[in-house]
């Protein structure tokens, strides 16, 4: 991804002329583990329309509660948005596996909760994933996944009444948002991660949903690149939605073997 000055983002995305002045730039250590300083260009919001969201995301920003922002870091370029339309989704035969080996998984649609189960399996998760951190549940579930505005859910997976993961959800206009998804770490044989966006996919067939976004596709971190398997799907390059579909890959692939 080539990360845009102002002025040719604005071009593409006439939101960011009039919302640009509430941003400001935030340094921090990178989430991913990547040897740069992480800077999120952000800005809170107590309330903000369907439709100015929309924009957003379709501008490449994420949401972390009420703060919108977008990775802006000087030397790296990794994190490229991505984004799908579940109408066009064609399984390849890994997903199609990964949908048998979780037939026995319970999916239900719930309002947002902080039930105990909840907190305990993101701790675990975090845990794992992020030791040594100091990353809690109660942190994330006030400061990232809720926010004042908008519609957020989440989707619940189960086995014999176990909770295996929960999957943060933003619902807006024709769009779904995927915010977070966590797990037990002891069922990574499931492929959990791939499962869930398969039932994202279905779950915006059922609703009419014509952007699904996925967050960031990081090529180089193996939870994040997984992402591109699902296709075809758009990445956000140049102030363009690109798609990369079977056909595309291959032919660059034919580029590169005959360069």
């Amino acid at each position: 991804m080539i990360f845009l000055d102002e002025e040719t983002r604005a071009d593409s995305f006439p939101i960011l002329s009039e919302l640009c002045k509430y941003f400001l730039d935030v340094p921090t250590e990178c989430p991913y583990g990547l040897p740069f300083v992480a800077i999120y260009r952000q800005a809170r919001f107590e309330t903000i329309s369907e439709d100015v969201m929309q924009q957003l995301f379709a501008a490449g920003f994420r949401r972390n509660g009420n703060c919108f922002y977008t990775m802006q870091c000087r030397g790296c370029n990794a994190c490229v948005p991505i984004r799908m339309n579940p109408t066009q989704f064609k399984p390849n035969r890994n997903q199609k596996r990964v949908s048998m080996r979780n037939k026995d998984v319970e999916v239900s649609v719930c309002s947002m909760s902080m039930e105990n189960s909840n907190l305990a399996l993101l701790n675990r998760f975090l845990d794992t994933r992020y030791p040594g951190r100091g990353n809690d549940a109660l942190g994330y579930y006030s400061g990232f996944f809720l926010s004042t505005f908008g519609n957020t859910f989440e989707i619940r997976y189960k086995v014999a009444g176990e909770l295996l993961g929960i999957a943060i959800v933003d619902i807006c206009a024709s769009l779904l948002n995927a915010v977070y998804f966590y797990f037990n770490p002891d069922e990574e044989k499931r492929s959990l991660g791939t499962f869930n966006i398969l039932t994202l996919i279905e779950l915006g067939k059922q609703q009419g949903i014509e952007d699904l976004y996925l967050g960031y596709w990081i090529e180089d971190i193996q939870a994040m690149s997984y992402k591109a398997a699902f296709k075809p799907h758009y990445l956000l390059q140049d102030g363009q939605w690109h798609l990369v579909d079977r056909k595309s890959v291959k032919a660059k692939m034919h580029l590169i073997s005959n360069s």
